[in-house]
């Protein structure tokens, strides 16, 4: 090649020239090494320290639930969820076409089978005509996704689960804290409700999520699964002497 010639560009230098469009930017508010640094030198680095303790209080203002759990991820809040539920073989859960694949796969690990549901092409969100068409007596979940934090029709599916009283909501609400639906938190409209903290949500802690418990009959025992099948929430409480 003489000096003359231009040497043959790649796919890469294109790339380069006209600049990407990233997948999602990190929400950062500026505190962050400042509170990560007072967490170390508190010497509460794991769950139920003080700031964890803030963040569940904050979250169940937020949501109106009777009790928050953070968890590691909205899929172990998912997986809680269908614990909590008695979900096993046998039972049929119905999910959005159109989501994250722990959505289903938090039900499929307990050995549910899953319908997946049509969405509407204005929210996005699961389509109560066509779950209707799905609904059976071994349906014991609904879990639509408010995506993008846009709510699902919840009258629409509401109406549809009245019909069937062995089939709880739980709203997979992974994109939608602080959002609304006809003035009520997305989040508190179901048996439960599940948030993510994941660095491509609203709002991050690089991982994490948490469980919304909406039914005070639910709650002692979701703390006794988050707490591994223990009383241990209990002993933290002083309502108890020790944990097992």
């Amino acid at each position: 090649m003489d000096d003359t010639e231009t040497p043959a560009r790649t796919n890469q230098d294109a790339s380069t020239d006209l600049g990407t469009i990233p997948f999602n930017r990190p929400s950062i508010v500026g505190r962050e090494m400042e509170l990560m640094r007072e967490a170390i030198e508190q010497g509460h680095t794991s769950a139920e320290g003080p700031f964890s303790s803030v963040a569940a209080e904050i979250l169940t203002e937020a949501t109106g639930g009777r009790s928050v759990l953070l968890t590691t991820s909205c899929t172990a809040a998912l997986e809680m969820a269908a614990l909590l539920l008695d979900i096993g073989p046998g039972d049929t859960v119905v999910v959005p076409s159109f989501g994250f694949v722990t959505t289903a796969l938090a039900f499929v690990r307990q050995g549910a089978r899953v319908h997946f549901c049509d969405i509407e092409p204005d929210t996005l969100g699961l389509d109560p005509a066509h779950l209707e068409t799905l609904m059976d007596e071994t349906v014991r979940a609904v879990v639509p996704i408010h995506y993008s934090g846009v709510g699902c029709d919840l009258d629409g599916i509401k109406e549809v689960l009245a019909r069937w009283p062995n089939a709880f909501l739980v709203e997979d609400n992974a994109h939608g804290l602080f959002g609304t639906y006809k003035g009520e938190p997305l989040g508190s409209h179901g048996r439960f409700a599940t948030l993510s903290f994941h660095e491509t949500k609203n709002f991050i802690c690089g991982e994490g999520g948490a469980l919304v418990v909406n039914d005070p009959a639910d709650v002692d025992r979701a703390r006794v699964v988050y707490q591994k099948g223990t009383d241990r929430t209990a002993f933290l409480l002083g309502q108890v002497d020790k944990y097992s």
